[in-house]
């Protein structure tokens, strides 16, 4: 007797949003999401862990914007970054224009926190002239009172009218391009709020058990709720709240979607930072020749492909493999160690070279067979690189001033809730 075929609910089609080049929602993959722990103003920090984060398997990655000195810090980040930053919203609407004029490619704003209708406005317009996609963040732990009275509680009603509420908000801008998430650190909760949020809304949803905890019984929650609800053909994008490294949410919701079936197994794992104002390459060509190259072989390795030497091997260093450009020559590094100098056009081919050896023979070989000088080459490289395009070769500094002034108030849209319609 032949046994029925299990099968996953069809997805629910919904809107679809692009948070930068990150397609969510319609017939997008379900994306992984994951939010940095280090201070945002703390910049080389904060890109070595989005970067470790990109590498476990995240689409996009949220970091705190809840200073002056966060918003600078991700002007300077978000150029670097190699996967779209969403910048975290929760009492100042200043903060939000400021990530806003930083450039990140998303908002999440939380309608518990920031409640003041002209300043949702101003926020909402701001994100509309500027096509920068935003998540209404409803949090059962930070309900607004009066939802709270009304309801009796945090119920699933209550965390879908707060989104409909702030929603609504956005309409009167002509602002939609939104995604929602109604989170809860109640799996029962959250499951029965993301069902209704569904029925109610077109929009894409984030799913998420808020506060789930420190791994076991973090991931156990975190999966309960999630996993339901996407073999209901619920969500669209998906975040593992754990009390631990990031990295553990990231590599956990990938490992989720595929053991779901929502997105494809791979053994090459190949993250690239953005052609910013310093790259020495074509990073994009370079890496689709690097990661056609490798996926060939099946080798199962984490491979960066950075645009210049001075910051790449930094950043990327948790990365098993990589190069980075300096100077007209490719700068091979393992785990951020600088192991080898080649000439640009051989870099393909050298890194193709070293992950086959390093497949082989293993970490510790391979450092071990480092050439001679080349950490003194790369030096050179580096500090040639830095004096010929400066400091700031990604004009950082005119965003800063921008920052600035929406912070303290003294721009050109002053505290009127510019752009409202």
């Amino acid at each position: 007797m032949s046994r029925p075929i299990v099968t996953m609910a069809e997805r629910r089609r919904t809107r679809q949003i692009r948070i930068g080049g990150v397609p969510i929602g319609g017939d997008a993959p379900v994306s992984v999401q994951s939010m940095t722990t280090t201070k945002t103003a703390d910049v080389e920090g904060t890109l070595v862990q989005i970067y470790a984060l990109a590498a476990a398997g995240a689409d996009i990655v949220r970091c705190t914007c809840n200073e002056e000195e966060a918003a600078e810090g991700l002007a300077h980040i978000v150029p670097r970054s190699p996967v779209p930053i969403v910048a975290d919203i929760h009492f100042h609407h200043e903060m939000a224009l400021a990530a806003l004029e930083a450039g990140v490619q998303g908002l999440r704003l939380n309608p518990g926190n920031l409640r003041k209708e002209a300043e949702i406005k101003q926020v909402a317009a701001e994100a509309r002239d500027r096509s920068v996609p935003v998540r209404i963040g409803v949090n059962a732990g930070s309900l607004h009172p009066d939802l709270y009275r009304r309801f009796g509680g945090a119920t699933p009603e209550a965390l879908v009218e707060s989104a409909r509420m702030e929603l609504a908000l956005f309409e009167e801008v002509g602002f939609d391009d939104v995604k929602i998430s109604v989170k809860a650190s109640s799996v029962p909760l959250m499951i029965a709020a993301y069902r209704l949020a569904s029925e109610t809304f077109d929009h894409p949803l984030h799913l998420g058990v808020t506060e789930a905890g420190p791994p076991p019984a973090g991931l156990v929650k975190a999966t309960a709720g999630i996993a339901t609800l996407l073999a209901e053909g619920i969500g669209d994008t998906i975040r593992f709240s754990l009390t631990a490294d990031p990295v553990e949410e990231a590599r956990a919701g990938r490992q989720l979607l595929e053991a779901l079936g929502l997105r494809e197994r791979k053994g090459l794992d190949l993250i690239a930072c953005p052609s910013c104002g310093r790259a020495e390459i074509d990073v994009i060509g370079v890496a689709a020749a690097a990661q056609a190259a490798l996926e060939e072989r099946n080798l199962p390795l984490q491979v960066a492909v950075m645009g210049c030497v001075v910051n790449g091997p930094g950043e990327a260093r948790e990365a098993d493999l990589g190069i980075a450009a300096g100077r007209h020559r490719g700068h091979l590094f393992i785990k951020g160690k600088i192991v080898r100098v080649v000439p640009e056009a051989e870099m393909v081919a050298a890194l193709v070279d070293e992950a086959e050896r390093l497949v082989a023979e293993g970490v510790e070989a391979r450092l071990a067979a480092a050439d001679a000088g080349a950490e003194a080459e790369a030096e050179a490289d580096r500090r040639s690189l830095f004096e010929a395009k400066g400091a700031d070769a990604n004009r950082t500094g005119e965003r800063i001033e921008g920052i600035r002034r929406k912070v303290r108030g003294d721009g050109e849209d002053g505290d009127s809730p510019a752009g409202v319609r």
